[in-house]
């Protein structure tokens, strides 16, 4: 029962990039099935019919292989973006997704682009610039994991294949690395640094005067001196007290 619950707690986690995994597939299967292509719906870079591209364009591919390549990336750092990134994840997503779909409206070449590839190089670009950025232990060994699972994608940021939307490419890994440094200050749970001192006890004991060594030599002997009168006058005091007492009882 708990390795159970310990799966439904893990897909409760990652349900957001699991979703729009299945909802993608589910466009395409209904493209198949249906005999029609959505492609019209993609971004046609500065056109006002094309703006509605910027929120259907990555739900849109060309064919299955096309589909699939772009399927794991978004499953797996989505995921890994979901687990280890909690306050900023969902949010780094919505940026990189819509800011990597208008900075193609703005500047890419006039053709219809289609696919989630602008995100998966945002999502890649974002977990890079997260660790250099951050530089702690967790955010460095996911940076690296990232660069070893996708060493290569850094040649879709150029134009060298045909058909191939390469500005979404760079869209996505330049709003990956401005949402990166837009949260990295944003500090996760696991992240906070313990304190090894929080239980001790505080209390300061002090043997010595707290500016004993900010006196001169001269000061310390002119107190000492004005310590020394005062104490005298004290009993000349008390020795005029137990006078007085004295010579009260006798007359009594």
């Amino acid at each position: 029962m708990a390795k159970k619950s310990g799966w439904i707690d893990l897909l409760d986690k990652i349900k957001i990039p699991l979703i729009f995994v299945l909802f993608i597939w589910g466009v395409e299967i209904y493209e198949e099935v249906a005999g029609v292509y959505l492609g019209r719906y993609g971004i046609y870079p500065r056109e006002m019919g094309g703006l509605r591209g910027i929120l259907f364009s990555p739900l849109l591919h060309n064919d299955w292989e096309h589909l699939f390549s772009n399927s794991a990336p978004l499953l797996v750092i989505g995921s890994v973006m979901m687990l280890f990134y909690k306050r900023v994840a969902v949010v780094s997503f919505v940026i990189i997704y819509l800011l990597s779909g208008l900075s193609v409206w703005l500047f890419a070449r006039p053709a219809y682009h289609i696919g989630a590839s602008g995100i998966v190089y945002g999502l890649i670009s974002w977990m890079l610039w997260t660790g250099l950025l951050r530089r702690n232990i967790k955010s460095i060994v996911l940076a690296l994991c990232t660069v070893v699972m996708y060493a290569g994608y850094e040649q879709g940021l150029l134009p060298n294949e045909e058909g191939v939307s390469w500005e979404s490419h760079l869209s996505g890994a330049i709003a990956g690395i401005f949402t990166a440094f837009l949260f990295k200050n944003t500090i996760e749970v696991d992240e906070v640094k313990a304190n090894p001192w929080a239980d001790e006890d505080n209390t300061k004991v002090l043997y010595l005067q707290r500016d004993i060594f900010e006196k001169t030599k001269a000061q310390r002997i002119q107190e000492a001196i004005e310590a020394e009168k005062q104490r005298l006058r004290d009993l000349a005091e008390i020795q005029r007290l137990q006078d007085l007492m004295g010579g009260n009882m006798g007359q009594a």
